[in-house]
């Protein structure tokens, strides 16, 4: 096996304070805020009027509207944000954010429809009917706000739970539809923003901002990485039984700004897999000549990847993650993987310097994916690896396989090091359970929680 150099400055130790990560999440925070005081500052610079519930249903409107637009940032994938802060905590914070707006979207129309009613003393659904048949525009919010609901609903942990990827991805292109109803109700309806030049400019702006986002990192980047570097299955290799690696080539592969630890979404243009988009870490580190995924049979997706075919187009959405080396803040480092999570800890391997060990938790022994491979690495890297085999349920004479006195046991420097953890949710959550009870500091913790879907 080669091993390819690392280009320079790839495993420079960042200072913790001024850590991408920091830098990024400031950054995320002071872009809210902004424009949460420019809200607030356009609102009252359009007057109150002199219903309290109308005017609670203006601001919760627009507050709403704001939410909306971050969400569409959030949900961009701009290359800057993702290297620095990771899908996952930009998921974690788009989860949030969308209750944030379901809640603030219907409180606008109990309160908006409350104040009419109060002002017409009608009732409340009388009210609302009027306003919905009467006013233009709040038709079309109302079927914005059943769509945002829709969302929210099959959002939930227990619906997403029970629903295929593909269903609850095509849910959420609705989003786009209540975009388009929302923003043209505000023009029709809304005055905080059409009482000044500037403020029209702004609202204007922030949603060019918003939505050109989405364009160019969902659409405009993917399209044209996948023009450009024409990519295609070279080689499908059975790693074991129900595990395979599939070697990807194409044009210029070295001018795609992969990281070992990033992942793709791939989509293998198939009749019967175009449609399917599965997220696979490169068990490789890039090389400029190829990039390789592997998978276990799981999921309908990864189990249908044996049979893909040399020279079968693919479409790659990426590269994604902040699981990378970029973060590192020490010389020395802990790699910590869990069954098939073991594909990014076997490409940061090829990667990184200083002193490793690796701590790789199966089941059965015969469960180890890549094992040759990482073997060889670690005799050529000076690597300590640990192969942690055995049900969960059969703790060590230290306790659980990777609970605090088993890691301090193997790795009693464990504080000076960084550790990056990535594996299925249940492991991944007791590894950082423990590092938290052994007072690793915080940003020394690089998790990913593997999907284990496939």
């Amino acid at each position: 096996m080669t091993t390819v150099q690392t280009p320079p400055g790839r495993t420079q130790v960042q200072a913790a304070g001024t850590s991408p990560k920091t830098v990024a999440r400031t950054g995320l925070y002071a872009l809210m805020g902004a424009n949460v005081v420019a809200v607030t500052y356009f609102f009252t610079e359009s007057g109150f009027g002199t219903n309290a519930l109308i005017l609670l249903g203006r601001v919760t409107g627009l507050y709403a509207a704001l939410a909306m637009a971050f969400q569409f940032v959030l949900i961009a994938r701009l290359p800057w944000f993702d290297r620095r802060l990771g899908m996952d905590r930009l998921t974690t914070w788009h989860r949030w954010t969308g209750f944030t707006l379901l809640w603030t979207l219907l409180a606008h129309a109990v309160f908006i429809t409350l104040g009419y009613a109060q002002l017409a003393d009608l009732p409340p659904v009388d009210q609302f009917v009027e306003l919905a048949t009467t006013v233009e525009g709040v038709l079309r919010a109302v079927v914005a706000l059943v769509l945002i609901i829709v969302i929210g609903g099959a959002s939930a942990r227990f619906a997403r739970r029970r629903m295929a990827y593909e269903t609850w991805h095509f849910i959420h292109f609705y989003a786009y539809v209540a975009v388009v109803l929302a923003f043209t109700h505000q023009i029709a309806v809304g005055s905080t923003f059409v009482g000044s030049p500037a403020a029209t400019a702004y609202w204007w702006g922030l949603w060019t901002f918003a939505l050109g986002s989405v364009a160019v990192g969902r659409f405009g980047l993917p399209l044209w990485r996948n023009w450009r570097h024409q990519l295609r299955v070279a080689a499908v290799v059975p790693e074991a039984d129900n595990v395979v690696s599939i070697y990807i080539t194409g044009k210029d592969l070295h001018k795609i700004p992969a990281r070992a630890g990033q992942f793709f979404l791939w989509r293998f243009l198939t009749k019967d897999r175009w449609y399917k988009a599965n997220p696979f870490s490169l068990s490789a580190a890039p090389d400029g000549r190829s990039l390789r995924l592997t998978a276990k049979a799981l999921g309908e997706g990864s189990a249908s990847l044996r049979g893909v075919r040399v020279g079968t187009r693919v479409f790659a959405e990426g590269p994604y993650g902040a699981f990378t080396s970029m973060h590192r803040t020490k010389t020395n480092t802990v790699l910590i993987a869990g069954g098939v999570g073991i594909t990014p800890i076997r490409a940061l391997l090829e990667e990184l310097r200083g002193h490793v060990v690796v701590l790789y938790r199966v089941s059965n022994p015969d469960d180890a994916v890549l094992m040759n491979e990482m073997r060889a690495l670690a005799h050529a890297r000076g690597v300590v690896l640990h192969l942690l085999a055995g049900p969960s349920s059969r703790p060590t004479p230290r306790g659980p396989i990777l609970g605090p006195h088993s890691i301090i046991g193997m790795i009693p420097d464990v504080r000076d090091r960084d550790v990056f953890v990535c594996g299925p949710p249940a492991m991944t959550n007791a590894v950082m359970d423990s590092l938290r009870e052994l007072k690793v500091p915080k940003q020394q913790v690089h998790a990913e929680r593997f999907s284990m879907a496939g």
